[in-house]
């Protein structure tokens, strides 16, 4: 399907241009075409009236002083001339415009200009003899040119009971106004879009820079920041104001991240060596079942700091990415399980090369893997591939997950069994790692329950 609708600013605001300009010239036109019908439904009557006028009076269809009735002097001097007739011309019956007869009385009327009656109508060239003599006589009167040719008629009764007919051929509708139209619009346009393109460009090039270095930002390693952009190429004011405020809170983020980091270091240093130190005392705990509860706690508390570290440092590696065969990673994994005795199928697997950072994703399977073992007893593990994305599917036969808690169930410390044992559940970091390094490797951790049962979880690499 064609996208007519553009996306980018850039494109919007030079669309909305477009159709606003479109809409204003087409009213225009409209205004413009209805002006030139009334000048010419003016000129027409005037010309009648001038005729008359001249006839009843006595007078010449000398110059005036006036410009357009000058212009209508000289028309009614070009047309046909004046008949008497006893009756009304054939050519007006049926045809006679009653706005066109008022607004020619009122004319006359204001010439001191008497009258019985008035008739004005419109009629074929070819329906009236006067009208096609006088055009006959000007080498204009072919049968094609006169049934093309329209006449206004305007007659007067007079006082003896005759009428009094002029004839005006009405001038053809002059492309003139809609060629004038056109070439506006096409300046309009080549001005007005052109000079607003080129200013929107300076404005929207500057952000898209700026989008690009945020997306840099997020994919940077642990306390490198991008390049700033240069001060030639941030554009007007406004955004140059933005990108700088955008730079500086890429700084204190940054800056925060490496604090984070080394507080991290402090903790885990801190807590680790007083628990190994306590791991070593309680060996001499007597009690055998004593000292093995003691050691359950102190490694089910070590084990809980490993995956708290390991969540807040996801996404801050300064590994690169290398390109790997996704089935063979996976079914390194499966064979690791089963080594341990735990009940992993290998589903479909297709082979899928991506640049992936292959030991966090190897533990972002493993999380999956032990989370649907601990609540399905049985683990499917699959590689597909799906609208360009590489599905890494782990299935389960356990009780699935209730729809409005799949959502939380990625959160940290958020697990469907409530106790902290990690017997039966843990500490509740295994999905929110998986979703972490899903989406430090560009991708997302999708959790469904299936309709035969059970819970899918997938990690979908772009």
């Amino acid at each position: 399907m064609i996208r007519l609708w553009p996306r980018s600013l850039l494109g919007q605001v030079l669309l909305w241009t477009a159709l606003a300009l479109l809409a204003a010239q087409g009213i225009s036109a409209v205004l413009l075409y209805r002006a030139a019908e009334e000048r010419r439904e003016a000129e027409m009557l005037n010309t009648a009236a001038f005729r008359f006028i001249a006839h009843e009076t006595g007078q010449g269809l000398e110059r005036s002083r006036d410009r357009r009735s000058d212009r209508s002097a000289r028309r009614a001097r070009r047309g046909p001339p004046l008949t008497t007739s006893a009756n009304l011309p054939v050519a007006l019956t049926g045809q006679r415009q009653p706005a066109r007869e008022a607004a020619l009385g009122e004319i006359l009327k204001v010439q001191n200009i008497s009258f019985e009656d008035i008739a004005v109508g419109r009629a074929s060239v070819a329906d009236d003899p006067a009208s096609l003599a006088w055009l006959t006589r000007r080498g204009r009167g072919g049968s094609a040119d006169a049934a093309d040719r329209q006449v206004m008629l305007a007659a007067i009764l007079r006082d003896d009971g005759t009428w009094l007919v002029s004839r005006q051929p009405e001038r053809r509708r002059e492309p003139r106004v809609w060629r004038g139209i056109v070439l506006q619009t096409a300046i309009i346009y080549l001005v007005l879009v052109g000079g607003l393109a080129l200013l929107l460009r300076r404005t929207t090039r500057p952000l898209a820079d700026l989008t690009r270095r945020v997306d840099d930002f997020g994919r940077a390693p642990a306390g490198q920041l991008p390049d700033d952009l240069p001060e030639k190429l941030r554009g007007p004011e406004d955004v140059q104001r933005l990108v700088s405020a955008q730079q500086a809170m890429e700084r204190r983020i940054a800056a925060m991240l490496n604090e984070k980091d080394v507080m991290l270091g402090a903790i885990g240093h801190d807590l680790k060596t007083p628990l190994a130190a306590l791991r070593v005392r309680i060996e001499t705990v007597e009690d055998n079942a004593e000292r093995r509860k003691m050691a359950a706690s102190i490694d089910d508390l070590s084990q809980t700091l490993d995956d708290i570290l390991a969540l807040a440092r996801i996404g801050r590696s300064d590994q690169p990415p290398e390109r790997a065969e996704l089935s063979t990673l996976v079914t390194a994994v499966v064979e690791e399980f089963e080594d341990m005795g735990a009940q992993v199928e290998l589903g479909p697997m297709m082979r899928i090369v991506r640049p992936v950072q292959v030991t966090l994703l190897r533990r972002a399977l493993r999380n999956l893997v032990s989370n649907a073992l601990r609540y399905g007893e049985l683990a499917r593990v699959s590689v597909k591939e799906e609208g360009g994305a590489a599905l890494l599917r782990v299935e389960d036969e356990g009780p699935g997950i209730a729809e409005d808690q799949i959502g939380a169930m990625m959160e940290p410390f958020i697990r469907g069994e409530a106790s902290r044992n990690r017997a039966t559940g843990g500490s509740g970091l295994g999905l929110a790692i998986a979703r972490a390094i899903a989406e430090s490797l560009g991708g997302k951790l999708v959790l469904a329950n299936r309709s035969e049962g059970g819970l899918r979880a997938e990690i979908r690499i772009p």
